[in-house]
């Protein structure tokens, strides 16, 4: 399968991009950046764009599925108009993209919680977005739902940092859905849901990626 990845520069992205170009049954890897990636590898192309002015049918928009796991948080975002470009508008940009190309499964890195009703903008947005990709028509669609998301940043989260050790040391007595979700559990979810798409709507919840 030729499979697009977006959020490669990210925690969950970069972990699924060498999963996905080790696996022998992906034989191509299109992951469009906004800064340039530092990997190299036969299968893989990286097209650096300007997220705001998509090309309308580049010659690497052509795909089988795919991974999305771009996004951000209020704070480096620095807005919530910034945060809903970027957690929203931009993974349904390039959704559309790849549908009108022939794309027929998408996997995305949601939340849990992820409602369109919700009181929570962030769990609002992230409902909006699941809403919008349904009426893309995908044959496959995966709403992998993590709580939170356990792994190294290159940028310091504070407040998730504190919660990611409150939760590390209550984990023997949390339900499993309260536990923190690790990284390569979520990636290596996004990467098998895209490379054996089932048909219709499925979701993974944060339950199922703990260890």
């Amino acid at each position: 399968m030729r499979v697009m990845l977006l959020g490669a520069t990210g925690l969950v992205g970069g972990l699924a991009l060498p999963m996905l170009l080790d696996d022998p049954r992906c034989r191509a890897v299109v992951a469009p950046t906004r800064r340039p990636l530092d990997l190299r590898d036969p299968k893989l192309h990286a097209p650096v764009l300007d997220f705001d002015q998509l090309p309308d049918a580049p010659g690497w928009a052509p795909v089988d599925a795919v991974v999305c796991a771009l996004g951000s948080t209020m704070a480096l975002a620095g807005s919530r108009e910034a945060f809903y470009r970027i957690d929203h508008d931009y993974p349904l940009a390039f959704a559309r993209l790849a549908r009108t190309q022939g794309a027929r499964a998408f996997v995305l890195n949601s939340a849990a919680g992820a409602n369109p009703g919700s009181a929570i903008f962030y769990s609002r947005v992230k409902g909006e977005l699941e809403r919008d990709l349904r009426a893309l028509g995908f044959a496959s669609l995966t709403l992998v739902r993590p709580g939170l998301i356990g792994g190294h940043r290159p940028q310091a989260r504070r407040g998730e940092q504190f919660a990611l050790q409150v939760l590390g040391a209550l984990r023997p007595v949390l339900p499993r859905a309260w536990r923190i979700n690790p990284a390569t559990r979520i990636a290596r979810a996004l990467v098998n849901a895209a490379l054996a798409p089932a048909p219709g709507e499925h979701v993974v919840a944060s339950k199922d990626l703990v260890d």
